[in-house]
């Protein structure tokens, strides 16, 4: 990679900090480009570098740094990336793309790193979760019995509430006309904490 100009990394810093502050979210490679007259590939590449040397953290999506970081953490809101589906019925390919951010309040849902899933299926609807709603996961690795998980079952995640049964896990539907899953293990990446219901 051809060596970038230091300068502009640290204007391109500034401009982040600038923007989150003032927007609560993080300029897109777009907006990066447009405002120091680059092309797009141009400001990707400086923002990739900048996250190689530490300068920044980059995800291909949101820019942060101990600034940033702060503003969020002072902001009483937290920012949750919206990563795609989640079956409530047959699992689904487990999905990373980020669509959007949106912001929770803090006061709501405490600390912690968060994302949210779209629901999509019918066997979670005694649950009160139905196809569109966006269902707010605390991210972490356990979870207790009963708790509405999101499991990773051989690379393909699901929604449902977590048993564990004479050494095997049962993901369990809320839809009296389902059948439990048994599996000998799963990974657990996330517990349900809040439904945003699909009003349209």
């Amino acid at each position: 990679m051809r060596r970038r100009n230091v300068e502009l990394m640290n204007r391109i810093i500034e401009f982040a900090e600038q923007y989150y502050l003032e927007n609560s979210s993080s300029p897109s490679v777009r907006t990066i480009a447009d405002r120091f007259r680059i092309g797009v590939s141009t400001a990707y590449r400086y923002l990739l570098e900048m996250d190689e040397r530490g300068l920044i953290t980059y995800d291909g999506k949101r820019i942060s740094n101990d600034r940033i970081e702060k503003l969020n953490s002072n902001s009483g809101v937290i920012r949750a990336a919206v990563v795609g589906s989640i079956a409530c019925g047959i699992p689904n390919l487990a999905e990373e793309n980020v669509e959007e951010y949106v912001s929770l309040p803090r006061s709501m849902f405490g600390d912690g790193e968060f994302f949210i899933l779209r629901a999509n299926g019918e066997s979670m609807i005694d649950a009160g979760i139905e196809t569109g709603d966006l269902v707010v996961i605390r991210k972490q690795a356990c979870a207790e019995d009963g708790q509405i998980v999101v499991a990773l079952v051989e690379d393909e995640a699901t929604l449902k509430r977590l048993y564990r049964d004479k050494g095997k896990v049962r993901l369990h539907p809320e839809n009296r006309a389902m059948d439990d899953i048994i599996v000998d293990d799963c990974i657990i990446q996330g517990v349900a904490v809040k439904v945003i219901k699909d009003l349209l």
